[in-house]
């Protein structure tokens, strides 16, 4: 084991973070859970799950519009998490802080709303080529509707963007440039103020999809100057189904509503509809309130443990797995950027990702297979897919031995 390991779990005091997470002291297949899909989503602390039962048993309400006393306690739970997620995206207003379903939600209301409204026939809208399906198909969608073109930044053998290439992509038709902070397949880190800044130096509107940062970077929506940006509660300790959208200020206000019903409202006629002040322009029906409401405590748990002391563990557990794996006989590490999230992607020759996955399960060690919602990248490589072991902080090294172990035994009986 690494002797680095030891100091910086004693900092972070593992084994108290794992005892906020109930679902780690179960057995799967007989063995202790060995959870390493934390890309895909992360586990719950206990404090996020009472959130939530704490909703549902005291104080279950709609919000906004009543006046009686479980709707404004429901109502200030819910606004004191925009607040929060606000402070945690570093904006300059509570009006830029927009809830969403997600990422992929984000994202769609940004391509349908702004970019319907601005995209012309011949503009061009550009996405690198390490984006997830949610950041290519919508700006497809809206490309071919209003007959723009999509560009695609292209990437090097390591995993990086090639940037002398994106400079020459970029024109006066360029309107739009979509990217992610950091890659759900590979872990690279993008270099976001670089992109924001070319960008708009062309003239575009920068959109970053922060699905896999959110947990692990730094974030400060001013002082990158990204027109939105896009995050999951769900990939960062809360819940499923919530998320916010950052839109500046004036962007979000000269847009129009992505969708129609109760809240996004002002008045209503059946001749004509006024619409409702940011935030709730783009919040029509019933939002997932107590998701919302669990959502601040998953932001109070980054903030307590510190996102610097989280990342600089995760970045161990991460350089101790792929000293691990490059030692195995048959193992190829696709993606070795050398700025990274805590996601290591790999194949084995002559064993179909899918199979690891399934014996590594039957070891009770949880890892992601295929293509990772990211087709043509896997592509751009020659693959069909990777086994992906993405880490979390509380994961352990004795836990990155086991998987070390499992891959091992693996190869020895496949091949």
């Amino acid at each position: 084991m690494n002797p680095d390991m030891n100091v910086q779990s004693h900092v972070l005091n593992i084994a108290q973070v794992r005892e906020q997470f109930p679902v780690l002291r179960q057995r799967v297949n007989g063995k202790d859970l060995v959870y390493f899909d934390n890309a895909a989503t992360t586990q719950k602390p206990t404090r996020v799950i009472d959130a939530l039962v704490d909703f549902y048993q005291g104080y279950n309400a709609n919000i906004h519009r009543g006046i009686h006393t479980l709707a404004e306690k429901a109502t200030r739970a819910f606004e004191e998490t925009r607040d929060a997620a606000r402070d945690f995206l570093h904006a300059a207003h509570r009006e830029e802080i927009i809830f969403t379903s997600g990422v992929t939600d984000g994202i769609n209301l940004v391509a349908s709303s702004y970019g319907r409204s601005i995209l012309k026939a011949d503009d061009e809208v550009i996405i690198t080529g390490l984006e997830h399906h949610s950041n290519i198909v919508p700006w497809q969608l809206i490309c071919e509707e209003r007959n723009a073109k999509l560009r695609v930044i292209p990437v090097t053998d390591s995993g990086e963007l090639e940037l002398d290439e994106f400079k020459k992509l970029l024109s006066s038709r360029t309107r739009i440039v979509a990217f992610n902070h950091a890659s759900n397949s590979l872990g690279t880190i993008n270099p976001a103020a670089e992109i924001i800044a070319l960008a708009h130096d062309a003239g575009a509107v920068v959109l970053v999809d922060g699905a896999q940062a959110a947990a692990h970077l730094a974030i400060d929506v001013q002082s990158l100057d990204c027109d939105f940006y896009v995050i999951s509660a769900h990939k960062m300790y809360g819940p499923t189904g919530t998320g916010v959208l950052f839109g500046k200020k004036e962007l979000l206000e000269k847009m129009p509503p992505y969708r129609g019903g109760g809240e996004m409202i002002r008045n209503v006629t059946f001749e004509k509809t006024t619409y409702n002040d940011l935030p709730y322009k783009f919040e029509a029906g019933t939002p997932n309130i107590a998701d919302v409401v669990a959502f601040r405590e998953a932001i109070a748990f980054i903030n307590e443990l510190g996102k610097e002391t989280m990342a600089a563990y995760e970045r161990r557990l991460l350089d101790y797995a792929a000293e691990k794996l490059l030692a195995l006989p048959h193992v190829r590490l696709v993606g070795t950027a050398k700025n990274k999230v805590s996601v290591q992607s790999f194949v084995v020759e002559g064993i179909h990702p899918f199979d690891i996955g399934q014996m590594l399960d039957s070891r009770g060690i949880a890892v992601r297979t295929g293509h990772h919602c990211t087709e043509p990248l896997m592509a751009r490589f020659g693959i069909e897919g990777t086994v992906r072991a993405s880490f979390a902080v509380y994961n352990t090294p004795g836990e990155v031995d086991q998987l070390i172990d499992g891959v091992s035994r693996i190869i020895k009986f496949m091949k």
